[in-house]
Formats: structure tokens, sequence, C-alpha cells
């Protein structure tokens, strides 16, 4: 094989955000060697990088990051020249009722990963880099003015949020007492293709689909900033080959919308799409108690991203919903595997027989 340039690991490529990276270094870096581990829990799916698998610069593992012998036998046979690390427990529901999960995997799988990579690059660490992905709720709820910088204290408020702010610190601490080369950005709510159907936009495209409830919390005042999935790959691009060592950076799509009024415009556009009355969908809405430690509003400022690499979001919110939709209408297959589980045969099929 034709020696690459770069051979590097991203955790968690089966995921949401991970696919979308994967197939962006995959095609644009041909030179490089993209190994991508993931577990394949319940999120994890093969099949949305079909398109790319059989490159000759791409490779699947399965493994779990919280298998330190593991961990260490994957670097030591690798030598990895860079980490991307998205592995991650990331729904918020799911860490209140199963708190433990997400420290094991957040915290203790992300100081196994620091380990190895402080390990192989013990003596020489000269164009290596461990890039960890985090998110804007460590930096806790915001009232109704005021912007999350990199400055921000630190104040996570869910079982989800204080693990991922635990592996931030962590990171940082291996910088800082062993010299590890990293950086470390903080994304505002990603949305778009191939996200799993318990979040917000893909379970409720469903459910309006399908005549179901729309389960909202609360009086559905809570504000998030939305970042399409294309826009956080190129900026997580951008970081890997640009930042400054031991920086971290914010990424954020300047689309602030409240739940409830984000849910109004997604019932319109597909009750139009589904050729409904617009508005019908509306009879769907159904107000549920609120979740527990619930943030009222997260916004991101990424105006150092912008001024030190050139980053923006490319995708107005409203460009990105219609495109969003239209994908998740377009591939009822993909939605229809996912919320059966029939899509976790695909391992199997594709992979056990090689």
């Amino acid at each position: 094989m034709e020696k690459m340039d770069k051979l590097i690991l991203i955790t968690g490529g089966a995921g949401f955000i991970g696919t979308h990276v994967i197939k962006l270094f995959v095609r644009k870096y041909p030179n490089y060697r993209i190994i991508n581990l993931d577990k394949l829990t319940y999120a994890g799916n093969l099949e949305n990088l079909r398109d790319v698998e059989n490159l000759p610069n791409y490779e699947f593992v399965r493994g779990d990051i919280v298998d330190k012998d593991f961990i260490d036998r994957l670097f030591e046979k690798h030598r990895f020249d860079g980490v991307i690390h998205l592995a991650a427990e990331s729904h918020v529901d799911r860490s209140i009722s199963n708190p433990l999960e997400f420290i094991n995997t957040n915290i203790v799988g992300t100081v196994n990963l620091l380990n190895a990579a402080r390990q192989i690059w013990a003596n020489d660490s000269e164009g290596k880099l461990f890039y960890h992905v985090s998110t804007d709720e460590v930096y806790g709820s915001l009232g109704e003015t005021g912007y999350f910088t990199e400055e921000t204290s630190y104040d996570p408020r869910s079982p989800y949020s204080a693990s991922k702010a635990s592996s931030d610190h962590l990171v940082n601490a291996f910088h800082h007492t062993y010299g590890l080369p990293i950086v470390m950005s903080n994304c505002s709510n990603n949305y778009g293709p191939y996200q799993f159907p318990e979040k917000l936009l893909p379970l409720f495209i469903n459910n309006i689909r399908n005549n179901k409830a729309l389960p909202v919390y609360g009086k559905g005042e809570n504000v998030r900033d939305w970042l399409y999935v294309g826009d956080h790959a190129n900026a997580i691009d951008m970081i890997y080959h640009n930042g400054r060592l031991g920086n971290n950076y914010n990424v954020g799509g300047n689309n602030e919308w409240q739940n409830i009024m984000l849910i109004k415009k997604l019932i319109e556009i597909l009750d139009r799409k589904l050729g409904r009355e617009v508005g019908t969908s509306l009879n769907l809405l159904s107000y549920v108690k609120d979740r527990a430690g619930h943030d009222l509003r997260y916004a991101i400022d990424s105006s150092k991203l912008q001024n030190e690499l050139g980053w923006e979001p490319s995708v107005n919110f409203e460009q990105g919903l219609e495109l969003t939709v239209d994908w998740y209408l377009d591939n009822e297959e993909w939605m229809r595997n996912v919320t059966s589980g029939e899509y976790q045969k695909y391992y199997e099929i594709q992979y056990m027989k090689r």
C-alpha cells in the first residue's frame, strides 16, 4: 500500500457527527489513513458509511474505549499520528436514568485514550495531535442575554454535561502536566442527516410524518443554538489542521431558537411537504413534565474560531432545516431500520464474513 501521510484514529465514527467527519476526512485526504473506532452501541450505525467503507484509506475497528488493554494494544499496533475523539454517551435523558454509563464512557474512556497517546508519543510528539470534541453544555445555563465564550466558567447541570466537563478538564490536564499536544472544541446542538431519532429533530420529523404525539418539555421555552452537522465537520477539519495547541474553540451556528418556535416551524415545513394543510399537525403537540435540571438557554460565541481560522457556518437554520427534513423524508428506509433496530445487524452481515 502507498505510504500514507498521516494515520488518524477517529473514535465514535459510526455515530451522528462521526459519520460526517469520517466521510469528510476519507474523501478530502486520500493520503491519510483513517481508522474508525466504534463500539456500535444503539447510536452507532455502520450503514451510514456504506459509500466509504471500501475505500483504501478507511478501516473500521470495533471496540470499546473503556477497555484499557484493548486501547493500549490498538495504539501500540498503529502508532497513530492523530486522534479525533468523538466517542461519547450524549443523550441527557439517558444520563439522568443511567449516570454510571456516562462516567465510564466519557471520563474513563477518555483517560484511556489520553494515556495511550501519551505513551506512544512520549519520545516524539512532533506533528502529533489529540483533538477532543466536546459540548457547550459544560458551561451550564444562560439567562436571556449573553454568550458562552472559551473563557466561560464551567457549570454543568446534568450527569451528561458533568461527565463531558470532567473529560475536558482531563484533556487540559494531560496537556499541562505531560505536554500532550491537544486541541479541543465545544459545539452547540447539531442537526442534520443520520442523527439517531432520540434527538429532537429526527424524532419530531418521524412523529409528524406518522401522526404521533410531539412531547414538548415544560412550555417549550428553552432556547438552543443550532449548528448544521456539515458545518461542524468543516470546523473540526479546520481546528485539527490549524488550531493552536492547548487551545479550545467554540463552534456555534448563530441560530438561536426557542424549542416551541422550532417545533412549530418544523410542523409548517412538514405539513407543506406532506401535502397537508399547514398547521394540521399542531394538534400533535403534547406538553410533558419538564426535564430535571433543564438548562434554559445555550448560545455560543464562535468569534475566536472565525477570527483565527476563518470558519463560519455556511447554512442558515431555515436552509438547514429544509435540507434535514428532505433527507429524512427521502430516507424512510433508514429511519425504519433505525427505529426497529434492524441497522444493528449490518456489522455482522458486512464485517463478520470477511
